[in-house]
């Protein structure tokens, strides 16, 4: 990490952690279930996001060191469990980026470039993950900066789409039934997309990966969880309602879910609603970049506390020479982003299955190391009492025990409903891409922790 003086402030945080957590891109898709997908994001914010919030709010002020996830596992379970979770926390990004990146080029090509030709598309998203790199190697201090201004955008999209939802209401006549029994799950197609709730609750431990960056953080991030929880929760469900008040359930598209959305809910702008609109994709647009720093940047620095510098093969343990930071871990995923973007593009059109199937298998690694986040706040609260804990959940030991076993069960959950795709999925793809992937993400981290023994003389 670079070296400087300057620390992030409660204010930056609370925006580094919004920006890393509110995902534009993906809110979108809960919506299929309808309104009662209301009621499971308050579900989901109750018994997943809250506790889930509580416990990085308690390992984060008592363990302020770089790495955040990586060092409460390595203090609970071991180098190597930590080294694994590292490795899923690090790699699963390298999957995430060019998707995120086809997303961006979509909205922008839609808006402002219809015919914009296939080699142009696939150059702009591999210039984007190129450039989240280089800002990554900046380091954190770039970065923040960047992850403010995208939280703050992202707040905005939320908080327009509720406010031209309920005018888009009036005007119009709102497109879904809003009355109390439509708010009660049916669960009929509940189970396929509420993985991608839990998906995008999570990201409250980011900001822990740079902490001896933050000011003062046995309060402060106490404080953040609070003021960024909040507000991320409500501004889920305040951009859900938006979308459901402008498109009835069976025209919600999960992938561009966002821009269908927003042109219909611009149409309240008369003729001014084109050019509403093409600035909302352009804010929305900026925010997926932003997104992809806030998590590049997190990634990276939870896999460099490995200090793997010392213990795993050059490339991915290399400082920058200026700005101290792993450079050649961010150059590594951009360069998996750029094969794997040229795949894509460089197939037929119905190459978005298999594309789409490769996201789902990122969202397994994704949640992997949140399975060990929650017995080791259990862990390190029963057997590490002698740390100080600015912050402690309340309850005692049972307050924490059953903030551990909701996290966790929800996680178990999710991962277990990512292996129910939908009807029209290759399953001879789509179960292979994650079991076996997800084997083979596994046997690399292995890899990677033997090297470091190996080379530590171990």
């Amino acid at each position: 990490m670079e070296n400087s003086n300057k620390k992030v402030s409660l204010l930056e945080m609370t925006l580094f952690t919004v920006c890393g957590i509110l995902v534009i891109d993906t809110f979108v898709a809960p919506s299929i279930i309808g309104v009662s997908g209301i009621t499971i994001w308050l579900i989901t914010a109750l018994f997943y996001f809250l506790p889930y919030g509580l416990i990085n709010a308690e390992l984060g002020s008592a363990y302020p060191e770089d790495g955040g996830i990586f060092n409460w596992v390595k203090r609970a379970f071991g180098e190597f469990w930590a080294t694994i979770v590292g490795w899923f926390y690090w790699f699963n990004v390298a999957l995430w980026m060019p998707a995120v990146y086809v997303a961006f080029v979509t909205w922008f090509s839609y808006a402002f470039y219809p015919e914009m030709p296939k080699i142009a598309l696939a150059a702009t998203a591999i210039a984007l993950s190129w450039l989240t790199a280089f800002i990554g190697v900046r380091g954190v201090e770039l970065g923040v900066k960047f992850t403010n201004l995208g939280a703050i955008i992202k707040v905005g999209i939320l908080l327009m789409f509720g406010i031209m939802g309920a005018v888009y209401g009036m005007k119009y006549g709102f497109k879904n039934d809003f009355s109390l029994s439509s708010f009660i799950p049916s669960f009929d197609n509940a189970l396929l997309y509420a993985p991608a709730i839990v998906y995008n609750f999570c990201g409250f431990e980011l900001i822990s990966s740079i902490a001896s960056k933050i000011e003062n953080p046995g309060k402060n991030i106490p404080k953040m969880t609070v003021l960024a929880g909040t507000l991320i929760a409500g501004l889920y469900i305040i951009g859900t309602f938006g979308i459901l008040a402008a498109l009835p359930v069976d025209a919600i598209d999960p992938v561009n879910g966002f821009i269908m959305s927003a042109q219909e809910l611009t149409t309240i702008f008369g003729d001014f609603g084109p050019i509403v609109f093409k600035i909302m994709v352009l804010a929305g647009c900026f925010s997926l970049i932003t997104n992809m720093i806030s998590w590049t940047m997190g990634g990276t620095e939870v896999l460099s506390a490995a200090d793997l510098d010392s213990k795993a093969p050059g490339l991915l343990g290399h400082k920058h020479s200026v700005y101290g930071t792993p450079d050649y871990s961010y150059y590594i995923l951009a360069t998996v982003s750029t094969a794997m973007l040229i795949l894509n593009y460089s197939l037929s059109d119905s190459a978005a299955e298999i594309f789409w199937t490769i996201l789902a298998f990122s969202f397994v690694l994704f949640l992997i190391p949140y399975l060990f986040l929650f017995p080791a706040a259990l862990k390190l609260r029963l057997a590490d009492q002698s740390v100080e804990r600015p912050y402690k959940i309340p309850g005692g030991t049972l307050g924490i025990k059953l903030a551990a076993i909701s996290g966790e069960c929800f996680v178990i959950l999710a991962i277990a409903l990512l292996f129910l795709p939908d009807d029209s999925y290759n399953l001879w793809v789509y179960y292979p891409t994650l079991i076996v992937g997800t084997i083979l993400s596994a046997a690399a981290g292995v890899a990677v922790y033997r090297s470091g023994q190996k080379r530590s003389g171990k």
